[in-house]
């Protein structure tokens, strides 16, 4: 657990935030990508990760005894640099806290843990390309945007959200 100036406590994400960071999660989506995710999965994926560490983990930012940001870590190991890239995912702010560095304090937070494991080479993440903001805040935070497209391939019959 870190203590921000700010008066903002980063700590991993526990059991019983669940149910605020399945909120969040269908927040986020439905704000970035127009989206409306099924709350029986997204819960049952925040219960799986918080259940194993080796799936990855959440911090979560917590002021006044109320969780405003939070964001989720998984790794990918890379052969090429014979390390762990830590995968920046599901981030989310309480519109109320947006600006106020609560962002920034868990980023800072997660390079901090980054640097301080041996075997994790950087982090990545991935954002919408129309979500200029949150670009510029990337940016800001000295990440760079890399030479690489994304692609995926879901399984069929595979279903995340509503319309699926």
């Amino acid at each position: 657990m870190t203590l921000q100036p700010s008066g903002l406590l980063i700590r991993r994400g526990l059991p019983e935030d669940s149910s605020v960071l399945a909120e969040f999660n269908i927040s986020m989506a439905r704000e970035t990508e127009g989206l409306e995710l099924l709350p029986e999965v997204i819960s049952a994926g925040i219960a799986a990760i918080l259940a194993d560490p080796g799936r990855g983990f959440y911090l979560v930012a917590e002021l006044n005894c109320e969780i405003a940001g939070a964001l989720m870590v998984t790794s990918e190991w890379s052969d090429w640099r014979n390390g762990f890239f830590w995968w920046i995912q599901s981030v989310y702010v309480r519109p109320e806290f947006r600006r106020s560095g609560v962002y920034r304090s868990l980023h800072e937070h997660l390079r901090q843990l980054a640097n301080s494991e041996p075997g994790v080479c950087g982090l990545r993440l991935y954002v919408e390309r129309e979500n200029s903001r949150a670009q510029a805040t990337y940016s800001r935070l000295g990440m760079h945007e890399t030479h690489y497209l994304l692609y995926e391939e879901l399984k069929p019959g595979l279903r995340f959200r509503q319309g699926d």
